[in-house]
């Protein structure tokens, strides 16, 4: 059996990408979003926190920065479908940077009170909305990019998923350390790190439409597209729905590590600092190891080794009884939910078809987020002496829930394969 590996405009503009300019075309251009991105997530609420003193409303940003973005899911995606992920791209980082100026000025001009309290808010929302577009549109470049290259589907999105877990790492730090400068200059490096993604934007590869012409149907539209089409994918279907039972574990913990180290193990805060840094590096660690391993065990071996992983620590993880073994089975169980990334960013990139890529995409992202509201609300009506409970059995549903995927998919010919498009065959 032949897996058929859609490609709507195959010729001309679309043709194979030089292997000489990843780098330049779709490594850099991601490299400085990416770095953006991971500061508008973790720096904007330290900015709400620095000019208001109040962390009721830090809370508040961080909503007021995640409800945009879920939302603009489903607009993102059909845009980049439309109009190409090269323009959308260009137009959100260059987007982002005025938005970050004109911030920057009025808080310069601002005194204390509520109009600086409002521009800072409206600074989350807005850079928040604005960088789920040029996310999304990477996201496009990096899974045609993968086709098109001589380069194995896994490897190129082992170095896209390193990419996002390194400016993940160095993001926060980078912001924390600007703000105590001041936060106008930690918003002038988020402009300028917006700049050069715009600038570097547009020489990206361009990414198939999706064609509108007058003897077309009219096409489905945002989530709708994706829908159909991840209901046509039933591997990824599978996928992303044991991954979505999996994040509200991943959930979960993020959101009940801190309380843990600081009332169980009775830590600073520092320590939850020094907890993610080291899940942070065994992701990277594990990123380069599946680059390897996809190529000798294919996405089914990976993943069934990636989910036992997961499942395992996150099991111990309840009854961790010191930090340093928190510290450690938290590290293990990121590792295997880093390589189940690569295995479902490189199976999307073999399977969804291109044309509709951006609204496919969109929605398995939305899928994937779901589960943390969710978690969120477990911990706060959650006492903090049950916490362990609560995760013990969020662990379970994640165990049940991955085995039963990679039982289901065990015989299925893209998972089988070795990333390589034109070697899925079965």
């Amino acid at each position: 059996m032949t897996i058929q590996l859609y490609e709507d405009r195959p010729a001309g503009r679309h043709a194979a990408v030089p292997h000489g300019s990843l780098l330049r075309r779709v490594y850099a251009p991601r490299a400085f979003d990416a770095l953006a991105f991971s500061m508008s997530t973790y720096a904007m609420p330290l900015l709400v926190l620095a000019t208001t003193d109040s962390a009721r409303l830090t809370g508040l940003a961080f909503a007021l920065e995640w409800i945009p973005r879920v939302a603009a899911f489903g607009l993102a995606g059909d845009l980049v479908d439309r109009r190409g992920a090269a323009v959308v791209f260009f137009l959100a980082s260059l987007a982002r940077a005025i938005v970050v100026a004109a911030g920057a000025v009025a808080l310069i001009m601002l005194q204390r009170g509520t109009a600086e309290t409002v521009v800072v808010m409206a600074l989350a929302a807005g850079t928040g909305t604005l960088t789920q577009f040029s996310f999304i549109a990477n996201e496009a470049v990096g899974a045609i990019v993968s086709r098109r290259t001589d380069t194995q589907a896994h490897k190129v999105q082992a170095v896209l998923i390193g990419i996002d877990q390194t400016a993940t790492l160095t993001g926060p730090a980078l912001g924390g350390v600007l703000l105590l400068a001041g936060p106008t200059r930690m918003l002038v490096v988020l402009g300028v790190l917006s700049c050069l993604a715009a600038a570097l934007a547009l020489q990206t590869p361009p990414t198939p439409l999706r064609g509108s012409g007058r003897h077309n149907k009219r096409p489905e539209a945002g989530l709708k597209a994706g829908w159909r089409t991840l209901r046509s994918l039933p591997a990824l279907g599978c996928l992303v729905a044991g991954l979505s039972i999996s994040n509200l574990a991943l959930g979960l913990l993020q959101s009940a590590s801190p309380i843990i180290v600081v009332e169980r193990f009775g830590l600073s805060p520092a320590a939850v600092g020094t907890l993610w840094s080291a899940a942070a590096a065994s992701t990277l660690l594990a990123v380069a190891v599946c680059r390897f391993a996809l190529g000798r065990l294919g996405l089914w071996g990976v993943g069934a080794v990636c989910s036992t992983i997961a499942s395992a620590a996150c099991l111990a993880l309840a009854q961790a009884p010191t930090y340093l073994a928190y510290v450690v089975l938290m590290a293990l169980f990121m590792a295997g939910d880093g390589g189940l990334t690569v295995v479902l960013r490189t199976l999307r990139s073999l399977l969804i078809p291109a044309a509709v890529f951006g609204s496919t995409l969109s929605l398995t992202i939305l899928l994937l987020l779901l589960p943390f509201p969710v978690a969120g609300i477990l911990v706060a009506v959650t006492p903090p002496w049950a916490l362990g409970h609560v995760i013990a059995v969020c662990a379970a549903l994640q165990a049940v829930a991955l085995g039963i995927v990679f039982l289901r998919l065990r015989t299925d010919p893209v998972l089988r394969a070795s990333g390589k498009p034109e070697q899925a065959t079965a």
